[in-house]
């Protein structure tokens, strides 16, 4: 069962939350990171993307990068910008988007859980994008950006979070992509342990996003158990920085393809082809976003077509029968010869929230065609990750964002 314990978070001061908290680091690329901190004292994104302190071409993953992260964060402490809980507490963090609440309970969550498949994951990580993160939670002795976990609701944490949420924030502001963000703090020793052992009672959590996050911070523990003098496993490296949230509370977006075919790409007989594993149906110039699981949007030579996937096409495995996975299978594959969507420079992904705009804008300026997404469902990912299958890669895009500096975890130093 899982073991989900509360914090003594270290958070940015209540007049400064809006300037502090950032959108993760990893959705900027290298060059919009460092526009975004240009002129900016304040935004989180300068301690989780150190490299922006230096020139342009500096090797950004050089040790001084990362030290520069660790000095800045303990600059910021001691500067007073930020404030440390008295006591160990939860955190319920709701965020708006489009008039839509999404709310959820920030903790700390085990590593035994993630090392044990309590804590279940649904992708896999990158060497490279790991190995970043864990030289920045190491030498910052911080967690600084949460995990996105989700579990199936109990009503029992849902009563606690709403006795909070009758309260006032501690934090009430709206960030300048729109979306608001207010946390309450919950430090009643009663509540307290209500909330620990409702959470014990949950038989699997899944990571919804920040699988690198989250494996790094198992890295991390390893190398402390390993380090860390007298060690008891209480120590605060045996936890990582979360926001939990219940099934019902999620919303998945599309994540696109977009396809640059080859020399060799024959688009006269492409929607023959396409016709072999979907029934096609041309909509024209009037863009089609698919209503429900089975559907694919494409637009190809200035049109919109719907795709729906022949039920043969289906097997009855949670993984081969996401949308996603039969476009794979039956599209990229076969026709374009995308064998790996992971490395294949002829495929890219366009997150929903971009809008099929973006779709048509791509295939008029570097692709030929685009496909548009249902949006995978909460209970999909649940299906294949208690499996312990992993999904095809960029199968969920996850709005809106958590935000990084509004909690902090501090780990033990060596």
């Amino acid at each position: 069962m899982a073991n989900i314990i509360p914090f003594q978070a270290i958070r940015p001061r209540a007049d400064l939350a809006e300037k502090i908290a950032a959108l993760p680091y990893d959705v900027y690329s290298r060059e919009e990171a460092r526009e975004v901190v240009k002129g900016d004292d304040y935004t989180f994104l300068r301690i989780d993307r150190p490299e922006t302190q230096f020139p342009a071409d500096y090797d950004m993953y050089a040790p001084e990068v990362y030290e520069k992260a660790g000095k800045m964060l303990s600059q910021m402490i001691e500067d007073g910008l930020f404030i440390q809980e008295s006591k160990p507490a939860y955190y319920v963090y709701e965020l708006v988007m489009d008039g839509r609440s999404q709310v959820g309970i920030a903790a700390c969550a085990s590593v035994d859980d993630y090392e044990n498949q309590v804590i279940k994951k649904h992708e896999n990580t990158r060497a490279d994008k790991e190995a970043d993160r864990i030289r920045h939670v190491d030498v910052c002795s911080a967690q600084t950006g949460p995990i996105f976990l989700a579990y199936r609701r109990r009503d029992e944490i849902e009563r606690e979070v709403k006795r909070a949420m009758a309260g006032e924030p501690v934090y009430d502001f709206t960030a300048r992509d729109g979306i608001t963000h207010r946390l309450w703090v919950i430090d009643d020793k009663e509540a307290v342990l209500r909330i620990q052992a409702a959470f014990s009672e949950v038989g699997e959590i899944y990571i919804a996003d920040g699988h690198h996050r989250c494996a790094s911070a198992v890295r991390v523990s390893r190398k402390r158990r390993t380090a860390f003098p007298d060690y008891t496993g209480k120590e605060e490296f045996n936890y990582f920085l979360s926001v939990l949230f219940p099934d019902d509370q999620l919303m998945i977006m599309d994540y696109n393809r977009v396809v640059k075919p080859g020399k060799d790409f024959d688009g006269s007989v492409f929607l023959e082809k396409i016709g072999g594993s979907f029934l096609v149906e041309k909509q024209g110039k009037n863009p089609y976003k698919p209503k429900r699981k089975g559907e694919i949007g494409m637009y190809f030579e200035d049109d919109w077509y719907r795709l729906i996937i022949n039920n043969d096409c289906y097997t009855g495995d949670p993984v081969e029968d996401l949308d996603v996975a039969v476009l794979q299978k039956y599209v990229l594959e076969p026709i374009f010869g995308i064998v790996d969507p992971k490395v294949d420079a002829r495929i890219d992904f366009v997150g929903g929230i971009r809008g099929l705009a973006e779709l048509e804008r791509r295939v008029h300026t570097d692709a030929k065609v685009a496909f548009a997404m249902f949006p995978t469902d909460i209970h999909e990912l649940f299906a294949v990750a208690d499996a312990g299958r992993l999904m095809p890669p960029k199968s969920t895009w996850f709005e809106p964002k958590l935000r990084s500096g509004l909690l902090i975890h501090r780990i033990e130093r060596i």
